[in-house]
């Protein structure tokens, strides 16, 4: 397994999962019943970080839908190249650490974290393209 392929399928095992604090908190905050109930706008609000999270986590779904596409045919047209590993090892931890820091609140942060995930699509993206 690549680097790129490691990388690629951890983040799409992240989003898998990245859903779970926040409905822990909806759970604990609206009780089971009001957790699987149709949604309803005078239902009791989540935690603010639980809020966070879950747009975190909307982000990151965004960002891996750029991402994925360009790392398959990386892993199709380049696959001895060591380049697009790093940039899916880049992507991976500023996709996590932008959903942690965005759950925290940190604002300037989130958005240097989200950057790097983006950053690691777009030079992907010229990677594949053969401009870089």
């Amino acid at each position: 397994m690549t680097q790129l392929q490691y990388f690629t399928t951890l983040s799409g095992l992240w989003l898998a999962v990245a859903w779970l604090p926040y409905i822990l908190d909806r759970i604990l905050v609206r009780g089971l019943m009001g957790a699987l109930a149709n949604y309803d706008a005078t239902a009791v609000p989540q935690s603010d970080w639980a809020q966070r999270a879950q747009r975190a986590h909307i982000v990151g779904i965004e960002l891996f839908a750029a991402f994925a596409p360009l790392a398959i045919l990386a892993m199709l047209t380049l696959p001895a190249e060591e380049q697009p590993g790093l940039f899916g090892l880049t992507f991976f931890f500023g996709m996590i650490t932008h959903y942690v820091i965005y759950a925290l609140g940190i604002p300037v942060l989130r958005t240097l974290a989200f950057a790097v995930a983006s950053i690691s699509s777009l030079l992907l993206g010229l990677t594949v393209l053969g401009l870089i």
